[in-house]
């Protein structure tokens, strides 16, 4: 299942292959697609539901990044 979310604190390429590997470590994270512009939107795959506390836990190796749901 994919969804969309937005993540704050993406500036540079750096940035974007930090967070992807940092969230595709998670097993339940099967890919990361992460655009610079717009800056941090976002496209997660995964083979089961994670909430938005869940994939921020996950974030929180990092410093900096925040991650919120994108309805449509």
């Amino acid at each position: 299942m994919k969804q969309k979310f937005q993540i704050n604190g993406i500036g540079c390429g750096g940035c974007v292959a930090r967070v992807k590997k940092t969230l595709e470590a998670h097993p339940s994270i099967d890919k990361v697609e992460i655009a610079l512009i717009p800056e941090g939107d976002t496209v997660i795959t995964m083979n089961e539901a994670l909430s938005v506390e869940e994939l921020q836990s996950q974030l929180d190796e990092l410093n900096g990044y925040t991650i919120s749901a994108i309805n449509e």
